[in-house]
């Protein structure tokens, strides 16, 4: 289990699950409950949210301990004074390199494309950034947890943005409320559609940046850098399923660990390699 100890990250964890749990009880008490009482929708519309909001959880939990791809630190020091630059002389495709390198920070060798994190202060295999919503950075492993996030944040916006539109076009008439529950009905209504709309649209922006990341198989880091794409021959489906696993599609969604998807790493730190 992973979890960093940077201020600004735990602030967006408390922001994020409190964001979440806000959204929960404004539509549980006062849409769901409130607008649609004795209805066979209610029960519908709650067993599904909730569901919605478990798989929100879920992954997000899953990004925030997963280990996004950690390079082991050798158990000994290792000695780098004839190091030479060979990897800088064999570049494979715009200008990626095939060998491993030295981080001088972590003092160990790392697998291409694996960068170094100021904040988690360790290098990352095919790191994309570090995210202060997960309070993780956002590499090999947990991508697929952390792009499910983003999918079930904007599904629960659309959602919640949906039930309280459909609230104020189609009110309850049957319902007896008094004048103080109908104004914290709506002032309730009012704040949770503004947030909604706005992670909304902030997540829907990353998840559109995160799918271009994997189908062009190119980080941000690499973006930053001008690289280009690593692998340019390789299919789409393929690049997905290197991040989502080699299980069905259709249980990619799932924030849970695939077997085939797991066995692709191997922790053994590198001791010695020639670079």
């Amino acid at each position: 289990m992973v979890f960093i100890r940077d201020p600004c990250g735990i602030a967006c964890l408390v922001m994020t699950y409190g964001a979440v749990l806000y959204a929960d009880y404004v539509v549980i008490r006062w849409i769901i409950l409130t607008t649609m009482p004795g209805s066979i929708w209610t029960s519908f519309h709650v067993v599904l949210f909730n569901t919605v909001v478990f798989l929100l959880g879920m992954s997000h939990t899953k990004a925030v301990f997963s280990d996004p791809g950690i390079v082991p630190l050798p158990a000994n020091r290792l000695d780098f004074s004839d190091l030479h630059t060979t990897n800088k002389n064999n570049p494979v495709g715009n200008g990626h390199s095939s060998e491993w390198t030295v981080c001088t920070r972590c003092e160990t060798y790392r697998p291409p494309r694996a960068h170094h994190c100021r904040i988690c202060k360790r290098c990352i295999r095919r790191m994309d950034h570090h995210c202060p919503w997960i309070n993780n950075c956002v590499g090999e492993r947990n991508q697929k947890y952390f792009l499910q996030f983003l999918i079930y944040v904007a599904v629960l916006s659309l959602y919640s943005l949906g039930l309280i539109v459909a609230s104020w076009v189609s009110p309850c008439e049957e319902c007896n409320q008094n004048v103080i529950e109908s104004q914290l009905r709506m002032i309730h209504s009012v704040i949770l559609m503004l947030v909604s709309a706005l992670f909304g649209l902030f997540v829907t922006a990353i998840m559109v940046d995160q799918l271009h990341a994997i189908l062009y198989d190119e980080t941000a880091v690499e973006a930053i850098q001008q690289k280009g794409t690593y692998r340019p021959n390789r299919r789409k489906y393929q690049l997905l399923a290197d991040v989502f696993g080699r299980g069905h599609p259709a249980l990619w969604l799932l924030p849970c660990t695939s077997l085939n998807h797991a066995s692709r790493y191997h922790d053994t730190p590198l001791l010695s390699h020639d670079v």
